[in-house]
């Protein structure tokens, strides 16, 4: 998910689509393009994607981050991204990819889930708001389209089973957007700083032995139901590690880390 500001909405590639805009599309075996849009692909996985193939797989974090991902760092941020690698073949097809379809379905990514919509938050300068957008970005051999089921974007979310994606993927904007500006200093992403936060958003085993095989719940006070909640949940670990990587890096409080604490 990409924020835009200050930047005209017609400027932006693809189609916007309004909250109730109909589009039409299907993806099925016997379309002619089946399985082409999952070869080749320069696909970035959010923390919650990440969390998400770990558990399809059976495999701890530290497998996940070592096998299937190259870590990058792209010029618009101060925070690594993970890039899913593509299998050694020909094609560069994705590595769950079967002739049958995608071999992790049920936990594929937010970008793969929401396709052929890409989804981004825009910043309205003149209000201070942001909002959700959607824009309509099929591949050019894609033929889905031109199917007749229709569909609008929350109509789509639904479907697709992608709303806790958005819900993660939102709170992960709201955090990756504070790495527009450089938080290291001299010490670079290397600093212990960098490391825990790396650590605690895109890998939940790790963070989790860290939480509660270390010091930290002597240095914060945590309120007990929410550790009990973050020693069991996944999802709440995640939610609980952004919470902490702001108020770490940035000194923002948040629900569970107030000023003064740590």
């Amino acid at each position: 998910m990409k924020y835009f500001e200050d930047i005209q909405m017609e400027n932006l590639p693809g189609k916007h689509l309004d909250p109730d805009t109909v589009f039409h599309f299907s993806c099925h075996p016997k379309i002619g393009c089946f399985n082409r849009c999952c070869r080749n692909l320069n696909l970035f996985l959010h923390p919650y994607d990440v969390l998400r193939l770990r558990k399809a797989l059976g495999i701890p974090s530290d497998d996940f981050l070592e096998g299937y991902v190259d870590v990058v760092l792209r010029d618009e941020t101060y925070f690594p991204d993970v890039l899913l690698k593509m299998a050694d073949e020909k094609e560069k097809p994705c590595v769950f990819l079967s002739p049958s379809g995608c071999t992790v379905y049920a936990h594929r990514p937010h970008t793969c889930r929401l396709y052929p919509l890409e989804q981004g938050r825009f910043f309205d300068a003149t209000t201070g708001e942001t909002r959700l957008v959607h824009f309509l970005r099929p591949f050019e051999f894609c033929l889905g389209p031109l199917e007749k089921a229709s569909w609008t974007p929350k109509t789509w979310s639904e479907d697709q089973k992608a709303d806790l994606y958005n819900e993660m993927t939102i709170l992960w904007s709201d955090l990756k957007r504070l790495f527009r500006e450089n938080p290291w200093g001299e010490a670079g992403l290397s600093s212990p700083k960098g490391k825990m936060a790396f650590m605690a958003v895109y890998n939940i085993d790790r963070f989790r032995e860290f939480v509660f095989g270390s010091s930290f719940l002597k240095r914060y006070l945590i309120a007990p139901a929410v550790v009990k909640q973050i020693q069991k949940e996944d999802i709440e670990l995640l939610k609980f590690g952004f919470d902490w990587v702001k108020y770490l890096v940035w000194g923002i409080p948040g629900p569970h880390f107030k000023t003064g604490s740590g």
